[in-house]
């Protein structure tokens, strides 16, 4: 079974940008949001794919994800997926051999930043980089489901 082991934090400064690749642009909206799983449209870049996420609070999780032809997404997107969209650019950061993802949230989630590291395990003991700040990763707000419902510019 997928499973996805993701921490989430928010972030203390804007240093994480002199180590940060180039961003690519994301979109996201959803199809379905249920008590046990979101169903999800992403465009990434050029590419776009069908995500299912198991909806259970904490670091680990269940996560499928499916190529789909970008068009199609894009008609999803546009005609089917709950609005507001969930807008960001990603950029790459690698922080002691881990790959940082580092989320900058636009239209409605303006302001938001959010690190994400994905782990092997749970357990898995890593080093936080200074720019790290509060720890998220079991607040359902940072959810990017929570935020196409709840976006960050209305709490």
């Amino acid at each position: 079974m997928p499973t996805e082991i993701e921490r989430k934090f928010l972030l203390r400064n804007d240093d994480w940008q002199l180590l940060a690749e180039p961003g690519t642009k994301y979109v996201q909206g959803y199809l379905v949001g249920s008590k046990d799983a979101s169903v999800r449209i992403r465009i990434q870049g050029e590419q776009a794919f069908l995500n299912i996420k198991s909806a259970t609070l904490g670091v680990r999780r269940q996560e499928y994800e499916y190529s789909i032809p970008y068009e199609e997404a894009r008609e999803l997107l546009d005609t089917l997926c709950e609005k507001p969209l969930v807008e960001k650019t990603r950029y790459i950061v690698n922080f002691e051999g881990l790959e940082w993802e580092i989320d900058v949230f636009e239209g409605k989630n303006e302001g938001l930043i959010v690190a994400e590291v994905e782990l092997e395990t749970e357990e898995q003991a890593i080093t936080l980089p200074a720019w790290c700040g509060q720890e998220v990763s079991t607040d359902p707000r940072y959810y990017n489901v929570n935020l196409g419902k709840h976006p960050f510019s209305e709490w």
